[in-house]
């Protein structure tokens, strides 16, 4: 049967062939006019009530009646303006030997002592190994919990610490289920404008198309990224991550082949959400402590975590923006915070309101046993609460201070050091800058020496709380200050 070409003709217009007639006009009534305009009112009235409905469902389509919420983050850590990453090391040349005299062997490297075993949430005892090489043509598994559900997700992937583009030669998310296996039926493919690929270059981050995956609070998932590589392993923002022990794409696999936990670059720095009410969002911009650093890695119990479980029933998500090693008014292992509070913070879609724990890292590196090296005073790391939250509150986002925690016994604790921590924690509770305090200190505190950790919150550098202590911090915050209810 053969096809049929349609043509569209302009109304009045006349067909190929047909001979022109002429056509006299008919007598039109008074009463048959006005039948006919209301038809016409009607059916343009009717006409744009279509249109009408289909250019508001296609806004929603496109994005423009949207909403999204943060309710996971990691944050990157750019290298200080003017410095590249290292190159790696070339190995050294082999001894040249005469000719005809063999070559004495190799000595024996001495026997290094074992590492101690991470501290890390492997019900499976998965093989955990180091990371001796770059990364190329490997599928890596991150496990993320939401802390708000929403019916469609969208990731952040971010490259901002990168010197080179990477590509992610292709990303899955789905629900999380044991040691790296996905939930069955709950894949789904992430495209990037419509690509299944994408090139982030260097300090820039990308943002995915949204993705039909429905969530609950606290929900985990894994987000599958394939690297074509290579991706340097000198990176300095890590997590433990499930890998593909063979080469290739595995994204969209169940079960990764001869899986294991490697520290591996992050990438994934945000995961946004589309709820299905109104959900505000806590953004916690700190150090190590805020961070998690001695708690349980891929538990989620740092102090932010507990935080997020007590808030998911008040419609509150918590997107963690800590950073270990980093400071207020110095770099740190990343930019300070008032360099990066625009990046990190402010532009975290629905955020509300800022924890501010920040100060321990200026004082403690300002402030050594063996004297001062970059010392701070008080005075300087107020100055800085106060541009946070003049800079939040140009936003409308409120600032809730939190009292430092206990350092007394730490590698760079001092009595000089000391005095400013005091000096700081007292303003932050009097001082009325904040739009609300946490009294930390106290939460974790030795009750016969309030200038240390308790021995059951702190198990080894007398800086960084364990999962109880972290547990302790987040039990200790008036969820009233933060919600106003």
């Amino acid at each position: 049967m053969g096809k049929t070409a349609l043509r569209m003709r302009a109304p009045g217009s006349v067909p190929p062939g047909a001979a022109l007639k002429t056509v006299k006009p008919k007598q039109i009534t008074r009463g048959t006019m006005q039948v006919r305009s209301f038809g016409v009112c009607v059916g343009a009235c009717v006409a744009l009530s279509l249109f009408a409905q289909s250019s508001l469902a296609a806004s929603a389509r496109n994005g423009a009646s949207e909403t999204w919420v943060g309710t996971w983050g990691y944050v990157s850590a750019p290298l200080p303006p003017g410095v590249t990453p290292p190159a790696p090391t070339p190995p050294a040349p082999p001894a040249a030997v005469p000719l005809g005299v063999p070559a004495p062997p190799p000595p024996a490297p001495p026997p290094r002592p074992a590492p101690p075993a991470p501290l890390l949430d492997n019900p499976g005892n998965v093989p955990i190994e180091p990371l001796a090489a770059d990364l190329v043509n490997t599928t890596v598994r991150q496990v993320v919990r939401v802390s708000a559900g929403g019916q469609r997700l969208r990731l952040r992937f971010s490259n901002e610490g990168g010197a080179d583009a990477v590509t992610l030669g292709s990303v899955h998310v789905a629900k999380a289920g044991a040691d790296g296996a996905i939930i069955p039926g709950s894949d789904h493919a992430v495209t990037f404008a419509g690509q299944s690929n994408v090139v982030m270059p260097p300090s820039a981050p990308v943002l995915s198309d949204p993705i039909d995956l429905a969530t609950n609070s606290l929900d985990k998932l894994y987000v599958s990224i394939h690297l074509p590589g290579p991706v340097s392993a000198r990176a300095t923002r890590a997590l433990f991550q499930y890998v593909a022990g063979t080469p290739g794409d595995f994204t969209g696999a169940a079960t990764l082949p001869q899986v294991k936990l490697m520290r591996v670059p992050v990438f994934l720095t945000l995961v946004e959400v589309q709820p299905a009410k109104a959900t505000n969002v806590l953004v916690t911009l700190g150090d190590s402590i805020t961070e998690g650093a001695a708690s349980t890695a891929n538990a989620f119990r740092s102090w932010p975590d507990k935080l997020a479980e007590r808030l998911a029933s008040h419609d509150w998500a918590v997107v963690n923006a800590g950073i270990s090693g980093n400071r207020l008014l110095r770099y740190g292992a990343g930019p300070n915070a008032l360099a990066r509070l625009d990046r990190d913070v402010l532009s975290v879609p629905g955020v509300k309101a800022i924890i501010l724990l920040e100060g321990i890292n200026d004082i403690g590196r300002g402030f050594t046993p063996a004297g001062p090296t970059e010392p701070v005073t008080a005075e300087a790391l107020e100055a800085a609460d106060k541009q946070i939250i003049a800079r939040a509150h140009e936003h409308g986002i409120r600032v809730i201070g939190a009292t430092l925690t206990p350092y007394q016994g730490a590698g760079y604790a001092s009595p000089a050091g000391e005095t400013v921590r005091t000096e700081l924690n007292n303003w932050i509770k009097t001082g009325g800058a904040f739009d609300g305090v946490i009294d930390f200190a106290p939460a974790v505190a030795d009750s016969a020496n309030p200038l240390t950790f308790a021995k059951a919150y702190n198990d080894r550098d007398h800086l960084h709380p364990n999962d109880a202590g972290y547990k302790a911090m987040a039990d200790a915050v008036n969820l009233a200050v933060i919600t106003g209810k």
